[in-house]
């Protein structure tokens, strides 16, 4: 105890006199009593002070939660959170623009804990699917050496992530950087019909890597897709790692060489497209173009690149979601990619929200311009979005399409009458024909869908002209689309939960079809079809098609 505290032991005289001793003995009593009153105090303060340093583990304020991405590619996703402790109940937000998300829990014991409390989203627009609820959250995890070492539970099990403490300025948006004036780019004279290709997204979201690319463009050309028309080899997002030490965009692990890839695809008589954003970061949280927008446009060119998709993700969070402004984000690129001299297909992908459509699309320089957000393998997102394009069919012309998103086509998640209304209505609206499935294990059914060059014909037409509703009536809908040839396609299509028979009328064919002689083919069953006086009378499977190419003579 007296080493402890510091103070020299007392010593004991031997044989010393009494009265000595008697003297020692009271000075060394009282020693002894100092000593232990000292003892006792530094214990009360070391007790108080272990008290305090457990109060002081105080989780109060920005943290940075780094999840590395569960494909192995050896990237990792950040996660911002503001978290305020008052004693050992945790507030707080999960910060996401446009508004964060809150959050409660408990830090007690050394033991943190918190979940997400998302809001009820608002209603849906009439006609609209309902808005997705955000899931619940739940984070728990202990303070190590400054850093929140946290569990959370994901899709496939537990997921381990590291947050370290960082600024209120480090979790905000970069300051916006000034965008060009805006003008109209020349038409780079590419797609003069609607692109044909693959892209990885629909199948394999995060898992695309180089082989599974390689296998594409394998099938692509063994499954005969390729002599069919489909091109393009398009890898979505997840390929980026970061940047090196000139600035310049680098792939993670799963891509080892770019340049090799985009030689392998182009050997296959292929061509090659990849992902990018505007923003920070694309929308699976990777690296994205913003700042660097001329010095990634040359790199696609050095490598073989021939198709640029440009997803808007995060540069919602830096600059106004008005046309303008979107305007000159996709203008900088499109000006980029020109730059390179090399031709480099642009797709521009802000989900329709300022309508490029209209023209500003073709302005900046892009070929095609998504029209909706994300599609899905149900009937309902087909069919929604689908037929909520027929409105803006007459702003397509060769060189500049409306892109409806990728088809689903052999996914698993509708009927085979499903992916056949998908196929069709895709090509009467000269639509691009992306497809999404794997293409390595297609079955008959599939390919035969995917490659009835029948239809595909339509898609690309070279002389286009939109396609026409002629009737709708309770889900049974008749489209119409003429070809350069001076033939006409007529679409019957079943929106609803039953078979049903419709009908098209010889009166409702073009006026110079008047006095001639028709001939009619159908393009699923490859077979004649025939006239039922002055109509085309056919029973159409529920959610089907049947589709009519009629001629004049």
């Amino acid at each position: 105890m007296g080493e402890s505290s510091g103070a020299p032991y007392p010593q004991i005289i031997p044989n010393a006199p009494a009265t000595l001793a008697t003297g020692i003995g009271v000075r060394v009593n009282r020693l002894l009593s100092s000593f232990c009153r000292v003892s006792v105090a530094a214990l009360t303060l070391a007790f108080c002070g272990l008290g305090s340093a457990l109060h002081a583990q105080d989780v109060s304020g920005y943290w940075d939660v780094s999840t590395p991405n569960p494909n192995g590619d050896g990237t990792s996703r950040h996660t911002f959170f503001h978290i305020e402790q008052n004693g050992q109940a945790i507030s707080g937000e999960l910060i996401r623009k446009p508004t964060g998300i809150p959050i409660n829990g408990t830090f007690k014991d050394g033991a943190l804990h918190f979940v997400t409390v998302p809001s009820t989203p608002p209603p849906a627009p009439a006609g609209q699917p309902p808005r997705r609820q955000m899931p619940v959250l739940t984070y728990d995890g202990t303070l190590q050496d400054g850093k929140l070492m946290l569990t959370s539970q994901g899709r496939t099990g537990e997921i381990h992530s590291v947050a370290e403490k960082t600024t209120k300025e480090a979790t905000e948006p970069p300051a916006a950087l000034p965008l060009p004036a805006l003008k109209d780019l020349p038409d780079n004279g590419l797609v003069r019909t609607p692109p044909m290709g693959w892209n990885s997204w629909n199948k394999f979201a995060g898992r695309v890597d180089d082989a599974s690319v390689r296998g594409m463009a394998d099938a692509m050309v063994s499954s005969g897709m390729r002599d069919a028309g489909y091109i393009y080899i398009n890898i979505d997002d997840t390929w980026e790692l970061g940047r090196d030490a000139a600035g310049n965009l680098i792939s993670n692990k799963k891509f080892p060489d770019m340049k090799a890839l985009a030689d392998y695809v182009h050997s296959k008589g292929l061509k090659i497209g990849i992902y990018s954003s505007p923003g920070p970061k694309t929308c699976a949280g990777y690296e994205g173009s913003y700042g660097h927008v001329a010095q990634d446009a040359k790199t696609w060119a050095a490598w073989g690149i021939d198709y640029l998709k440009y997803d808007l993700c995060s540069d919602l969070d830096v600059y106004k979601d008005d046309a303008p402004t979107l305007q000159a984000i996709y203008q900088e690129m499109g000006e980029a990619l020109q730059g390179t001299k090399r031709p480099i297909v642009y797709s521009l992908c802000e989900y329709g929200r300022a309508e490029p459509w209209t023209g500003w699309g073709e302005k900046s320089g892009g070929n095609l311009w998504r029209t909706t957000g994300d599609i899905s393998d149900r009937w309902q997102s087909m069919d929604r979005i689908g037929f909520s394009q027929l409105k803006i069919a007459s702003y397509a012309k060769p060189g500049h399409w409306n892109d409806p998103d990728m088809l689903e086509i052999g996914n698993g998640g509708m009927t085979a009458d499903e992916y056949r209304t998908h196929m069709t209505l895709w090509s009467l609206l000269a639509a691009p024909l992306i497809a999404g499935n794997d293409l390595r294990s297609m079955t008959d059914e599939t390919k035969s869908i995917l490659e009835n060059r029948e239809v595909i014909a339509i898609d690309q037409d070279s002389n286009y002209k939109p396609v026409v509703s002629v009737s709708s009536n309770n889900g049974l809908e008749v489209l119409m689309r003429p070809l350069s040839d001076g033939s006409v396609v007529v679409g019957l299509f079943n929106r609803t939960e039953a078979p049903a028979e419709m009908s098209f009328p010889r009166s409702s064919l073009p006026a110079s079809f008047a006095g001639k002689k028709l001939e009619l083919h159908d393009l699923w069953q490859h077979a004649r079809a025939t006239m039922t006086g002055d109509n085309f009378t056919s029973t159409v499977p529920t959610h089907g098609v049947v589709l009519v190419k009629f001629t004049a003579h």
